[in-house]
Order: structure tokens, then C-alpha cells, then sequence
């Protein structure tokens, strides 16, 4: 299916560059804040003081009391100065947080040397830098600081001061003991790192995706609050167009019959009565003062309006509602709907993408009973691709090209950006609705969309 084309917005990162405000919605690298790493720095700098204090005085183990607190208080001097010259709401490139995050890294591989190296049970904190990377910055930047990592590590299980213990109970732990923690923090970043950078682009994707259904929606709203303009105009138009028609009557009173104006102060008020008519028709509200004769409309006559927007006659498509056949009188009424903007602009997405791909014809079915209204959208294209079809309705998966389920970010060569399906989806979901997709049983070929509501939820003719 097609994706349709939406609106463009700005993504702020704090520095933009020019020409960014009107590019595309697409995935942005997300940039890591200075004080986010001050934060977790202060929070490593409390825990290891307390860590080394506790060892050096409740426990009395000897170590080098001097070495560690100096090795901590870098750390904290980096973060008075960090605080001191930069804003605390500072948008890191790429680089420096990769650098401060480097910095981490070694300053605890410090540590880990002056207490036992890989024998020291606080090794496993090798994982924190890796993981903050993984989560914020780019894939490179990631595995240049798994790679720091396992240099320092695989360093430290042969190079370290003794780890601090009685010291009339030398501790010596065995070689594959020490192979067995480097192994495991070498399964914790690859894992850790995989995960975590998976959970925080899905987290991306669907954040951006989210705001581009915003927008789809902020604008068809906009399109829908016109209904609204237009009744206050009519209003304020009524007492001027009275006027006109007042004084035109009493012009041709006062003017001759047979003049040279007669013909036009005829047409005059010829044509402020049909400007009062329109006016008259626009005010013409129910019960409801927001829910007037042009907000309310049949489903067939909704449906009907949505195929005449779709540009383009290459494609059949033809349309049949009814009630199913053992529904009950008086449900046998076709439903009435309010014209939702979202539940319009979702229902012509669909009609669009099946009219797209569709070969020859398309053909919308909408039938109703007693507990639910169904719209079904066929077409007798080529289908859904398997490797699509699970995926759909995800924020960047498109079935434009039936080959690749996720859209490139950076290739301009594709026709959509894998959100036309999921915006309209979500439009759908909000007005109560559930959506689902399949291909047509063989031998026919084609796609199958069902769009299911309540039937309380979207009939308001009762």
C-alpha cells in the first residue's frame, strides 16, 4: 500500500542547522545531554567514596586509600568544571559524549587496578558506559567504546594490584574464574548493547511517528473547524444582508418603474435573497449547536464523498452497503456518522493505498447489524509481502516496494516513509475503531483491510 505524503516539521536539537526547519520528518540522532552524564558521574563519584571508604575503614582491608580518592576526585573536578562552563540543559555532539564517556570508562578501569583488576566484583560497572551509549548515540560510537572496554578488561585480567583482603588470608582466585567474569562482561555489553539500542530506536521511531500523526490530525482538524467559522460568519452576515435587501426595495420604490437601474435593483435583491438562503441553511443547527445538518451524514454518503476526493480513474472502484441479512428492524438503518476528520482522513488513506497497488478494481463493502459496523477495502493487486504483513501498522514500515519492511532513512529513492498505514490506523483506533490486514485467499491475489466499529460508538442517527 501507498504511504500518503504529510506535512514537514522541525525537529529542535538545540543547535540547528540551516534548511532543517522545512526537511522532512525522518529519524533524527538523538543528542545526549551534559547534564545527564554530570548526573550519573556525581551518582559514581558518591558510590565509589562510599564503596572505598567502606572497605578502608569498616572492613579495614589494606589499599591504596590515596591513589583511589584521587582517581575520584578527577571525576568529581571534571563535574564542577563541566557545571561551571557549559549550560546544564547542553545538547552534546556526538563526539564529546563519546569522549566523556571514554573518560568513565578508564576512570574506572583506574579503580578496578588499585582493588584486584577483574577480581574486584564492581568490574560488572564496565557495563553502565556501553549501555548509556548504546541508548543515545550512533552504532560507531558504540562499538568504539565496547572495543575501549574490552581493551581495558582483557588488561586487567592480568595487570591489577591485589585485591584488598585480611591480610593474614591471602584471597587467590583461579585463572578460569577470572576467564569466567571477562567472559561474562563480554556477553553483558554485546547483549546489553543490543538490547538497549533496540528498545530506544523502537522508543524513536514511534515518538516521531506519533508526532507526525499529530500533525495529520492538527491539520484535518483545522480543515473541520471552517464548519464552525462558517456559521459565525453566517451570523454576522445576516444583519448587513438584511440591510441591502432593505435598501434596494426601497431604491426601486422611489425609482421610476421603467428605468434605467429598475433591472439591476432587481437583481440586487434577487440576489441578497439567495445569500440569505445559503446563510439560513448554514445556521440550521439540531438540538446539539455543534452538531448541525452538515455534521452529521449517512455512511454510504460518507464513503461516497471519500472515493470522489481520490485522485485519478485508472482504478475501478465500486461500493456497496447493506444491512446484514438477520439484522432485526429497525437496525436495518444505515448507520449515521458524524464527520470526524480523523475517521475521513484514515478511511481515504486506505481507499488511496488499495487504489494504488489495485490491478483493475477495488471494492469497499460496508455492511452493519446490531453490535458493529464493518468497512472491508479489497483490491486485486499483488498483495501484502510476508515480510510486511506482521509489521504493518508500525511507524516506518511500508509496503511500497514489497521487498524491504523498514524504509531507509537517508535513501531518497523510496515513494513513501512507512507511516501512510500507521497514521491512518491510529486516526481510525481513536474514534473507537479496530483495524486489521490480510491477503485475499488464493487463487485470487490482493489485499483485504477490515475496519470494525461498535456500532455505538460511531452510529449517532439514533
Amino acid at each position: 500500500m501507498s504511504i500518503r505524503s504529510i506535512p514537514s516539521f522541525s525537529v529542535l536539537t538545540g543547535a540547528g542547522t540551516p534548511g532543517a526547519a522545512s526537511s522532512p520528518i525522518r529519524p533524527e540522532p538523538h543528542r545526549l545531554r551534559l547534564q545527564t552524564l554530570v548526573r550519573l558521574r556525581w551518582l559514581a563519584v558518591a558510590g565509589q567514596t562510599l564503596t572505598v571508604m567502606f572497605v578502608y575503614l569498616a572492613l579495614e582491608f589494606p589499599l591504596p586509600l590515596g591513589p583511589c580518592m584521587a582517581a575520584i576526585a578527577v571525576s568529581a573536578w571534571l563535574n564542577i568544571l563541566l557545571s561551571i562552563r557549559f549550560r546544564a540543559n547542553l545538547r552534546l555532539r556526538n563526539r564529546y559524549a563519546t569522549l566523556l564517556l571514554a573518560y568513565d570508562i578508564v576512570q574506572l578501569a583506574v579503580l578496578l587496578y588499585l582493588t584486584g583488576g577483574l577480581q574486584n566484583p564492581f568490574s560488572f560497572l564496565f557495563l553502565v558506559p556501553a549501555t548509556v551509549s548504546a541508548s543515545t548515540l550512533p552504532l560507531h560510537k558504540t562499538v568504539l567504546l565496547g572495543v575501549l572496554t574490552l581493551i581495558v578488561s582483557t588488561t586487567l585480567a592480568f595487570f591489577h594490584m591485589p585485591l584488598p583482603w585480611y591480610a593474614d588470608e591471602p584471597l587467590v582466585l583461579p585463572v578460569i574464574y577470572i576467564g569466567g567474569v571477562w567472559t561474562a562482561i563480554v556477553c553483558g555489553l554485546v547483549f546489553m548493547g543490543i538490547y538497549v539500542r533496540r528498545i530506544s530506536e523502537e522508543a524513536r521511531r514511534m515518538s516521531k511517528a506519533l508526532a507526525a500523526t499529530e500533525l495529520v490530525l492538527a491539520r484535518e482538524q483545522q480543515l473541520s473547524a471552517l464548519d464552525g467559522l462558517a456559521a459565525a460568519a453566517a451570523h454576522e452576515l445576516g444583519t448587513p444582508l438584511a440591510t441591502i435587501a432593505l435598501v434596494a426595495k426601497e431604491l426601486k420604490r422611489e425609482l421610476p418603474e421603467a428605468g434605467p437601474h429598475a433591472e439591476d435593483l432587481d437583481l440586487l435583491t434577487s440576489q441578497a435573497a439567495r445569500c440569505r438562503e445559503i446563510l439560513s441553511t448554514l445556521t440550521a443547527y439540531e438540538d446539539d449547536e455543534t452538531d448541525h445538518v452538515f455534521a452529521r451524514l449517512k455512511l454510504s454518503v460518507m464513503i461516497s464523498e471519500i472515493v470522489q476526493l481520490l485522485p485519478g480513474d485508472s482504478v475501478e472502484i465500486s461500493v456497496s452497503c447493506a444491512a446484514d441479512p438477520d439484522t432485526a428492524s429497525p437496525l436495518q438503518r444505515e448507520p449515521v456518522v458524524l464527520r470526524n476528520p480523523g475517521v475521513i482522513y484514515g478511511l481515504e488513506n486506505l481507499i488511496e493505498n488499495a487504489a494504488d497497488f489495485a490491478t483493475s478494481t477495488v471494492h469497499l463493502a460496508a455492511r452493519w447489524n446490531a453490535g458493529q459496523v464493518t468497512l472491508t477495502i479489497e483490491d486485486d493487486g499483488p498483495g501484502i509481502a510476508p515480510d510486511v504483513i506482521d509489521k504493518l501498522g508500525e511507524p516506518y514500515v511500508s509496503t511500497r516496494s514489497h521487498t524491504s519492511s523498514v524504509v531507509p532513512v537517508d535513501d531518497g529513492a523510496h515513494d513513501g516513509m512507512g507511516l501512510g498505514f500507521f497514521i491512518a490506523k491510529t486516526l481510525l483506533e481513536r474514534s473507537g475503531a479496530w483495524v486489521s490486514a490480510k491477503n485475499r485467499k488464493r487463487p485470487e491475489s490482493g489485499a483485504v483491510v477490515t475496519v470494525t466499529w461498535p456500532r455505538a460508538d460511531l452510529d449517532v442517527g439514533a
